[in-house]
């Protein structure tokens, strides 16, 4: 039975009919179900994402220590995609929830299918860095050792010293036996279970005890070597050697190292709670991560048995959740190697941000400046400074009355938080809503909200039912007879660290139409107010997903007029179904559709009679893009649209999002050619194939590299007029 568009029954039925029940399939069955559907595998395109991430560790015009930086991503993106999206799945296996995802697979069967995939790609890692990157360490001035046997015996001195001075006293065995209970084990933290044998009354008996490895210590323990080799200890592999100090007088049958990673999805009841109640509802959720369902072991070759059939009982594991690491446990922690300042040199350096197109120092301020004229920032080639000095003006201005935020992420050491506590302090009215929700960043935002609220800022603590994620600024200025209101959005965070790494676009204005908007969006999610409709805004829950269609269908209807048309979309990741079976629709009805989705994207491209019309980009390489926007041809009359939201169920259900229409003509051509630029990128560039996977994008006869993080810093205005998408 065929998919119809817009049904979500006939969906569930089709897959109803066609799915493979919970019983572990043949991968035949499989094959042909996944090949059959008409939608990507949310979870198995990601890992198609973190494959592209690898390749850029294998890319040998890289050096060594970007591949490495690289190598480490993907570990660090591994973790979190167990403690989120395998998380989530285990959710719905233990609590018997159905779940049904695109590939037409139930909960059972496509987790055997994902770890299994999952497991291949660990086989990928491990052959990247032992085959690929290790021999090349020593040629590039540094070396890991994994056995203290091949240092010399001074070398060994200076670590036994550092052992008995500085990890000895950090380490505490826990001993799990009829009379202590079983220990709690660390999420993401190297543990060393050891098997013992002692005699109990004349028995000869097994005993086990863990030994977690301290994270508040470099994992590399570090020296330079007579040939100034730098020279990388790790450090589970100093204790494993001196471990025996640990148990006096006891015999040690097998050292066993490993990892658990926990459950990490917090799901919050939705709720009217008051603020207080909701507050204390994250802190403890934060906390639970701690104890959390445990959804993968990673383990070294040779484990004891014994050991591992305790831990699936303590632990409630199966052989599914085991991982085999072949060389070394957490590659995340090759950061320490890559980002060496011995190393710092080789690294190549990116130029200098540049200022904005049309941009011109203000002779005054820069309050004074955008009164006149709009800015378009494109991060990080237009450094996040220019924001900071604004909100930094604002808090010293005597003539600011307000400032208005919404935060999602901060930086450790945040300006930002900062500039809000000096307006505090000189008076003037700061509203920020804080999003306790930002995951893995909860405890840094409870922190920043307490010392905002604590010097008199007003500080809104979100919703249960929903996350907020829209990044907006509003400054309120007395100006003679007048106020004036200036406006920040954003697709990306308040993050000064971050806007160094990711690709975001950010419009800075005064036009009173957005100063309304902004006011009004901020009256609906910190009050009750409900406006019935914005002039420049998209947002979501209420209207977003509608709105979208809307567009998308204006272009099939031009096209199939025989009127211009045509759609790109620079997003992170596209799920929505009912969004994908509306870009469908448009492809049939021959509009031109060009997607640069980074990471997830479950729609299936370059299918004959349904999707021919479409072409899928995806971008990886030095920064992370981040960036989200929205081209509409509409008959050469083009709409615009940058914001926070990516085409996802929870970006138009479960998140407060918003998109801005540009409407400055100047504007609109530089978001123009920032979609062109990603267009023509033959370095970064990945095409999608319609099986899911994905080819590399290589320069074809006689055409220059181009490399679009590289491009932008020198992007000329001259230029802007010659760009056309079609």
């Amino acid at each position: 039975m065929p998919y119809q568009r817009n049904d979500s029954q006939n969906f569930a039925t089709h897959i109803e009919e066609s799915m493979i029940d919970a019983k572990v399939p043949t991968s035949d069955r499989v094959s042909s179900l996944i090949e059959q559907s008409n939608y990507i595998s949310r979870d198995l395109s990601w890992l198609k994402f973190n494959l592209r991430v690898l390749e850029q560790a294998i890319d040998d015009k890289r050096t060594i220590f970007e591949r490495l930086r690289f190598l480490a991503i993907t570990g660090s993106n591994l973790d979190e995609f167990f403690m989120v999206r395998v998380g989530s799945l285990y959710n719905y296996i233990d609590y018997g929830k159905e779940r049904i995802d695109y590939s037409g697979l139930r909960e059972k069967p496509f987790r055997k299918l994902l770890l299994q995939e999952t497991k291949n790609f660990y086989k990928q890692q491990s052959d990247c860095f032992s085959k690929i990157l290790m021999p090349e360490f020593l040629s590039n001035g540094f070396k890991i050792v994994f056995s203290l046997d091949e240092l010399k015996p001074a070398e060994k001195e200076n670590i036994a010293n550092y052992f008995m001075r500085t990890i000895f006293p950090m380490l505490t065995p826990m001993a799990y036996d009829n009379y202590r209970t079983f220990p709690i084990l660390m999420n993401k933290t190297l543990i060393f279970g050891v098997v013992s044998r002692s005699f109990d009354n004349g028995k000869d008996t097994k005993k086990l005890s863990f030994v977690q490895i301290p994270t508040n210590i470099p994992r590399f323990y570090e020296f330079e070597d007579e040939n100034e080799i730098l020279i990388f200890v790790p450090i589970e592999e100093i204790i494993r050697h001196y471990i025996h100090k640990l148990y006096r007088n006891i015999e040690i049958l097998s050292v066993s190292l490993f990892r658990i990673t926990r459950n990490g999805d917090i799901t919050l009841e939705e709720s009217d709670d008051l603020e207080d109640e909701f507050l204390e509802e994250i802190k403890a959720k934060i906390k639970s991560r701690k104890t959390g369902r445990v959804v993968r072991i990673e383990i070294e070759k040779g484990y004891s048995e014994w050991m591992m059939k305790i831990l699936k009982k303590r632990l409630q594991f199966d052989d599914d959740d085991i991982f085999l690491e072949e060389d070394m446990l957490d590659y995340t922690s090759l950061m320490q190697i890559a980002n060496h300042v011995n190393f710092k040199d080789k690294i190549p350096s990116l130029p200098a941000p540049v200022k904005p197109i049309g941009y011109e120092e203000p002779e005054t301020s820069l309050l004074e400046y955008l009164k006149h004229e709009d800015i378009l920032l494109h991060h990080p080639y237009n450094s996040m400074e220019l924001l900071i000095e604004l909100l930094e003006e604002a808090a010293e201005d005597p003539n600011v009355l307000a400032i208005k935020i919404t935060i999602y992420r901060l930086a450790k050491k945040s300006r930002i938080t900062e500039a809000l506590l000096k307006a505090a302090e000189n008076g003037k009215h700061v509203s920020v809503l804080f999003e306790l929700k930002a995951r893995f960043d909860e405890e840094n935002n409870i922190r920043e909200a307490e010392r905002l609220q604590k010097a008199g800022c007003y500080v809104i603590y979100g919703f249960s039912r929903y996350k907020t994620h829209t990044k907006i600024m509003l400054i309120v200025r007395q100006e003679e007879n007048q106020v004036t209101r200036y406006v920040h959005l954003s697709s990306g965070n308040y993050n000064e660290t971050t806007a160094k790494m990711y690709t975001d676009i950010a419009l800075l204005t005064t036009n009173e139409v957005y100063a309304h908007d902004i006011s009004e969006f901020f009256n609906a999610i910190t009050g009750h107010s409900q406006p019935q409709d914005y002039k420049y805004l998209i947002t979501a829950p209420k209207e977003m997903r509608k709105k979208l269609i809307s567009l998308i269908r204006n272009e099939a209807e031009n096209a199939l007029q025989g009127l211009p048309s045509g759609i790109v979309i620079k997003i992170n990741s596209l799920e929505d179904q009912q969004i994908i079976d509306e870009l469908y629709e448009a492809s049939k009805a021959g509009v031109p559709i060009r997607l640069i989705v980074r990471g997830i994207c479950c729609l299936r491209p370059q299918r004959k009679g349904l999707s021919e019309n479409i072409v899928v980009h995806s971008i990886i390489g030095d920064f992370l893009e981040h960036a989200r926007l929205y081209y509409f041809h509409n008959n050469n009359q083009p709409f615009i649209y940058g914001g926070s939201a990516d085409m996802m169920v929870r970006s138009f259900d479960r998140r407060i999002e918003s998109l801005f229409l540009i409407v400055d003509e100047n504007l609109k051509k530089q978001a123009i050619s920032i979609l062109y630029y990603n267009l023509k990128d033959n370095t970064n560039t990945y095409i999608m194939q319609e099986d899911g996977t994905y080819q590399k994008r290589v320069p074809q006869d006689n055409e220059r590299l181009f490399n679009i993080h590289r491009e932008f810093f020198y992007a000329d205005e001259e230029d802007l007029d010659k760009i056309s998408l079609f």
